[in-house]
């Protein structure tokens, strides 16, 4: 059995300068409940590893409004005006990272892989200082694996074992980041016992989570700006 914590639990080991991935785009599949708790904990400097930053008002969004973030790695920042902001002014280091370089950074770390070889970015700003090899001709860039301290992920459903199930695009990067943290909070939507999930539908096995917290939605992620 996984512990079912409550949302301050959950992220009180989540201290300043910690690393952190969170699922979700465009605010899709952000764990809404957790981000809150983390905020309101008042952790900072923390790095953030995510897909993109979303909206100022919502979700993971709210971690850069709130300036709680150091360190910025992500694909997309555009649909976040302060986000821009704080990169061109030295208030917040980004680093971009194509999105699908990005999640396969991920998925060697948590598959114990040595990196991933990719073409993308050959001839552009993102091969610099990377290794460059040669393979059957063809230019390729090493992309080193990418962990991280926490993660964390959002599920409709999750059993008490640990077993997720997240719909349709609510996955997007949550598998392959459950997967490379050391700790991985998920907040579901509904807690069910062993049994209450149809083991077809499990999209994260409970083997990689570490505690569960039951999502509750905030009206202040709720504004759409």
């Amino acid at each position: 059995m996984k512990p079912v914590l409550t949302p301050e639990k959950a992220v009180e080991n989540i201290k300043d300068g910690a690393s952190v991935m969170v699922g979700g785009f465009m605010s899709c599949g952000n764990p809404f409940t957790l981000i809150d708790a983390l905020i309101n904990k008042g952790s900072k400097n923390l790095t953030l590893i995510t897909s993109d930053t979303g909206y100022p008002e919502v979700g993971v969004g709210r971690l850069i409004c709130q300036n709680r973030v150091e360190k910025l790695v992500a694909s997309h920042i555009g649909t976040n005006p302060e986000s821009g902001r704080k990169m061109n002014s030295g208030e917040m280091k980004v680093t971009l990272v194509p999105q699908g370089t990005l999640a396969e950074r991920i998925r060697a770390k948590g598959a114990g892989l040595g990196g991933a070889l990719t073409p993308t970015g050959i001839g552009t700003d993102v091969e610099r200082g990377k290794q460059k090899l040669s393979i059957e001709g063809k230019d390729y860039l090493l992309e080193l694996p990418l962990g991280a301290d926490f993660a964390l992920i959002k599920a409709a459903v999750c059993d008490t074992y640990g077993n997720c199930f997240l719909p349709m695009s609510a996955k997007n990067s949550a598998v392959v980041m459950a997967m490379a943290a050391d700790y991985v909070i998920v907040e579901a939507d509904k807690i069910v016992e062993p049994g209450g999930l149809d083991p077809e539908k499990v999209t994260i096995p409970g083997v990689f989570i570490s505690a569960i917290v039951k999502a509750v939605l905030p009206a202040s992620n709720l504004r759409l700006k």
